[in-house]
């Protein structure tokens, strides 16, 4: 007979989902690439909800794993693997793996309130490179905090869990540790890959008010081309227990990530992605609806080439110049518009891909 568990929420865990405030910690969902791609500092490359910090002489890839069950239940993980090593790191060099999280997702804690909840952190890791890491919650709304935590990997290429719970201290209970309830960035997590030691005078299990996200024992995993680092079953919960990872369907999953980021890639080389119409003699929109609601008005991006993309009405006629936003609504559409060869006002015609199966069509709404 399965027993019931009380989580500090007072909800049933084994009854009740939603427990996870991390989106895609079991790395389902890669909207906008699977395979290896070189990081960039603060962008998301591939998985959603994801991205990376890198600053420094080191570089790194991220890509999407799979065939991981076995010691654990999770097929998916995030595949970090370094391409250019870092082995003497400036003060200033960076390289993290970060998640944010939305504001109004977050009101359950009761920060800046002495009923402030404790909080749990947990994960499973495999790496190639042994020794201490760091991971760091930051608090951004009103003042931010950082709480720095250390973890240790024992074995070398080995999947190991690992649980972090964190306490709220006076500061979190103050004024200043509030998180307003608005569509604003609340939390990040960021797991450290090596950080420079302006950001390293971190101490363990505690919150500061600095900019630090590390204690100086963090290794480097950035040091050799031959270091990996994966990450999967990420879960952030109140409660001082980690429980059972909450696997979400990948339709669930889905839908959550959309909420920040939605893409249409070309899968065909004439892919249909909506009806559109002439609004001129050499112009003309389309409007695409979003599948849910958005954190924010979206912006929109597509391959930066126009020539990619055309309108068919009976003829093909490549977008030649000006393929652009022309309104958005977080609720529900986004009109997309672009300059054409001459044709006739008010007549229809299908917005798609010319020809290639490169390009998409996003809308983003990321913290």
């Amino acid at each position: 007979m399965a027993v019931s568990r009380i989580n500090e929420a007072g909800l049933n865990v084994n009854q009740y989902g939603n427990r996870n405030l991390i989106i895609n910690g079991e790395f389902q969902i890669f909207q906008r690439a699977t395979a290896a791609t070189a990081q960039t500092d603060g962008n998301f490359l591939t998985a959603d909800r994801w991205f990376g910090f890198v600053s420094g002489g080191g570089a790194y890839t991220t890509q999407k794993s799979t065939g991981n069950t076995g010691t654990i239940s999770h097929d998916t993980a995030w595949k970090i693997d370094v391409t250019t090593a870092d082995t003497s790191l400036a003060a200033g060099d960076y390289y993290s793996l970060v998640q944010k999280i939305e504001a109004q997702n977050l009101q359950q804690l009761a920060y800046g309130t002495s009923n402030a909840k404790t909080i749990t952190l947990s994960f499973w890791v495999r790496a190639t490179k042994t020794g201490t890491s760091c991971v760091c919650v930051t608090k951004n709304d009103t003042t931010q905090y950082n709480y720095v935590a250390e973890y240790t990997i024992n074995a070398s290429d080995t999947w190991e869990h690992k649980t972090i719970t964190i306490e709220p201290n006076s500061d979190i209970k103050a004024a200043s540790g509030a998180i307003v309830n608005d569509n604003g960035l609340g939390m990040q997590v960021t797991f450290v890959l090596a950080y420079g030691s302006n950001y390293t005078a971190g101490v363990n299990n505690t919150w500061n008010d600095s900019a630090d996200f590390a204690t100086t024992n963090q290794i480097n995993h950035m040091d050799s081309t031959s270091n990996d680092f994966y990450l999967t079953g990420v879960q952030l919960e109140v409660g001082d227990t980690a429980t059972d990872f909450e696997h979400r369907s990948f339709g669930d999953e889905l839908a959550r990530c959309q909420r920040y980021y939605f893409r249409i890639d070309a899968d065909e080389s004439y892919k249909r992605y909506a009806n559109g119409v002439y609004y001129s003699t050499t112009a003309a929109e389309t409007m695409i609806y979003l599948p849910v609601t958005m954190r924010a008005e979206p912006s929109f991006e597509n391959t930066g080439t126009s020539t990619d993309y055309a309108f068919y009405d009976g003829t093909v006629r490549s977008i030649s110049s000006n393929l652009a936003l022309n309104a958005a609504s977080y609720a529900g559409t986004m009109v997309i518009s672009g300059t054409t060869s001459a044709t006739t006002l008010g007549n229809g015609a299908i917005f798609l891909s010319n020809n290639n199966t490169n390009s998409f069509i996003a809308a983003s709404a990321e913290l």
